[in-house]
């Protein structure tokens, strides 16, 4: 089952029945007409794609919400003219509904809520007009030549959740502006209104603390990770899945505020401090517990703390058999709700009763490969995917094990592991794996996380913005679901948003990760909020010492702020941590999915002015020395190119095929690629590493001695000295 999103256009003419039953032959002859002079010609024109044609409307699929809308009122338009001087009897309307939203792809149809929404859409809009969604709304507001009348949330039939619904207006001077009914009141009735319900507010304020002096606010926990008294480290594994399903289960409590997984296991082996915990974590309750894990018998001991008083509200012993552990945290989790005065809805009953799988070896094997997946090292990495493909091979049906999967591939993928996954096969398995858990469990978040993030690194931005925001809106409170949009807002431009995301992700992740750290110092830095920048960059590198992918970006806030000494430092630190592979090279590629250019290029400016090398190994060529376009094309292409690359001196050699066909060889690396010549650039492009982007740079002429390689070519990964032999 194929899903993706899309904008989805429903159109319906408007009294077909009574048109029909009037003029039968007549009323199809103008649709006819109506379709091959304007509608298909405007929808070709927007690039849609048709996708069923009923008697009485249309459903149109396009790649973009902004041409959806822009077909519509080319049609509406086109249709309201050609109505001049026809009778009411004989004259042709339409309804059109369109949304954005996620839908099942099958053979040639499409089905799905996101398809319902804009029949429902259609149905409510006026003859000749056009409705929207409100996640089309966010994409088109400002880049389509119509305004919008804002109608507020609207209960659609066979539609379990409200939906935010504009009127499109086409009238020439509305273009641009958002408007909304009250504004058809007049003011002095607004003005009466609104005093009334102010003070209707006052006065219900009132009574009500009166009534209830202090109301209570939602009730915020840290779930510590429970210590594993099992006498095995190795068995640490289980501990830590028992917290993070707890964490998991609690955080789907709409009346709780949970603190994230990582801020949480900073206390791991720690002494609890309970005034330290809230302080750090603004938290008013804790719960600790620790598991004991015996062959086929499990305890699991947990209470919950009072943060300020100390005072214990709850605790219990959960002594069961292996077979029980989904019932224990089921249970856990609806006492400590109890506790807590928390009422379960009967949704949040279902969800956290449902039991992610029946086969206990692969929740096993799913719980080891989390474990791995946590460390984010190479080596780990590998080990992860392949116990994750171990426990979806025992229970194909496993939603959570596809979806963290995904996660774990896609952090693969986005780090350049080319070692543990090549990059076009990682893409390629962290799309698949997120299709497939959404396919099982379309309610999961992490997916379409996942999913932003493949989009906004191959520039696809509005899909990516799109997906990011569907994951924030199935898991508000989830910091990883934040962080997803802040990366997918910055690189999108929309520094802002970006910015209110990771200030959305800290409230429920004070003490972050390292890589979400460095996105939120991209941020800062790229709002000119230098100070911010330097602090998280600093968390950063301290979150993940001896990482020199972490100790550089602090050389481009040190720079702003005029601390030279240290950013060049910072740079030195870096290059010297990474082995010299540091250049301004290699962040010109690795960053070039900024929609903003002047985003990059004021990064770049700055890790310049702070003293980083354009090339990796500190490679430096003589201009005069440098190739030209055609020199280049005439020396390497058609020919073998043999030599060593820096800095470790192995011999490595490039076959190119006069049409760029190359293969590229070394001690440890093996890829096959295309060569071609971008101005006075070398070319390398292979779906295996980095993206699939084009790595160039520049050709040199060496003053060699004889037996000594007499060119040298460098890009962002490596420097290769060689002759052609032939």
């Amino acid at each position: 089952m194929e899903r993706r999103l899309t904008a989805i256009l429903s159109a319906d003419v408007v009294g077909y029945s009574r048109l029909m039953g009037e003029d039968e032959v007549g009323t199809l002859e103008r649709l006819k007409a109506c379709r091959r002079k304007l509608i298909d010609p405007a929808i070709d024109a927007f690039h849609g794609r048709i996708i069923k044609l009923m008697g009485d409307g249309a459903l149109v699929e396009f790649a973009s919400v902004v041409d959806a809308v822009q077909c519509a009122a080319v049609i509406q338009r086109k249709m309201a003219s050609q109505g001049q001087g026809v009778t009411a009897a004989q004259r042709i309307q339409f309804r059109i509904g369109i949304n954005l939203g996620d839908i099942i792809v099958e053979g040639d149809d499409i089905y799905g809520d996101g398809v319902n929404i804009a029949a429902r859409l259609q149905g409510i809009a006026q003859p000749g007009g056009i409705c929207i969604s409100g996640t089309a709304f966010d994409q088109v507001v400002h880049k389509a030549d119509v305004g919008f009348s804002a109608l507020g949330e609207q209960h659609l039939k066979n539609i379990a959740d409200p939906v935010r619904v504009y009127r499109v207006l086409l009238d020439d001077s509305k273009a641009g502006k958002v408007v909304t009914a009250a504004r058809t009141q007049s003011r002095r009735a607004i003005i009466i209104v609104a005093s009334l319900a102010a003070l209707l507010i006052a006065i219900t304020a009132i009574v009500f603390a009166w009534q209830r002096p202090l109301a209570p606010q939602r009730p915020s926990i840290a779930v510590l990770p429970f210590a594993n008294l099992s006498g095995d480290p190795a068995q640490d594994y289980f501990s830590d899945g028992i917290t993070d399903n707890l964490i998991t289960d609690l955080a789907r409590l709409s009346d709780l505020e949970v603190i994230a997984r990582n801020s949480v296991f900073a206390y791991k082996g720690k002494p609890l401090v309970l005034a330290d915990i809230e302080r750090d974590l603004g938290v008013g309750f804790v719960v600790e517990g620790s598991v004991q894990r015996t062959g086929d018998h499990i305890r699991v001991n947990a209470q919950l703390i009072d943060a300020t008083s100390g005072d214990h509200l709850w605790a219990n012993r959960f002594d069961r058999g292996a077979a029980d552990v989904f019932a224990i945290q089921d249970e856990m989790s609806r006492q400590i709700a109890d506790a807590l005065g928390v009422e379960l809805t009967q949704s949040e009953t279902v969800r956290i009763s449902r039991p992610p799988t029946a086969n206990l070896e692969a929740y096993d094997y799913y719980l080891r490969a989390e474990q791995a997946a946590r460390t984010g090292r190479p080596s780990r990495m590998l080990e992860a995917l392949a116990l994750f493909e171990k426990a979806e091979t025992l229970d194909p049906r496993f939603a959570e094990a596809f979806a963290a999967d995904a996660r774990a591939t896609a952090y693969v993928w986005r780090s350049t592991f080319d070692n543990v996954l090549p990059s076009a096969l990682a893409r390629k398995r962290a799309y698949d794996k997120a299709s497939r858990a959404l396919a099982l469990d379309p309610d999961l978040s992490s997916p379409y996380a996942v999913l932003a993030v493949i989009q906004v690194v191959e520039r696809r931005y509005e899909e990516a913005i799109a997906s990011a925001r569907q994951a924030a809106s199935l898991r508000p409170a989830d910091a990883e679901g934040q962080m997803t949009a802040a990366y997918v807002q910055l690189f999108s431009g929309n520094h802002a948003e970006a910015a209110a995301a990771v200030e959305m992700a800290l409230k429920h992740d004070p003490n972050p990760s390292a890589i979400d750290r460095f996105t939120a110092g991209l941020i800062s830095f790229l709002q000119r909020d230098y100070a911010t920048a330097i602090e998280n960059f600093e968390r950063a590198r301290d979150g993940s010492p001896g990482n020199g992918y972490f100790v550089t970006p602090l050389a481009m806030a040190y720079v702003r702020v005029g601390r030279l000494d240290d950013a060049r430092t910072a740079v030195a630190e870096g290059v010297r941590l990474l082995g010299g592979r540091e250049s301004l090279a290699g962040w010109r590629l690795s960053f070039s999915h900024f929609r903003n250019e002047q985003d990059l290029t004021s990064i770049l400016a700055a890790l310049r002015d702070a003293g980083m090398p354009e090339w990796p190994f500190g490679f430096r060529g003589d201009e005069h020395d440098r190739l030209n376009g055609g020199d280049i094309a005439s020396t390497v292409m058609g020919k073998l190119l043999k030599g060593k690359t820096k800095p470790s001196g192995s011999p490595a050699l490039m076959q190119i095929g006069r049409d760029g066909k190359a293969v590229y060889r070394s001690a440890t690396q093996m890829t096959i690629e295309t060569v071609f010549i971008r101005g006075d650039t070398l070319c390398e492009q292979s779906e295996e590493i980095f993206f699939g982007r084009a790595d160039c740079g520049p050709v040199y002429k060496r003053k060699s001695s004889p037996g000594e390689a007499a060119f040298a070519y460098v890009n962002s990964r490596k420097v290769f000295y060689f002759s052609p032999v032939k």
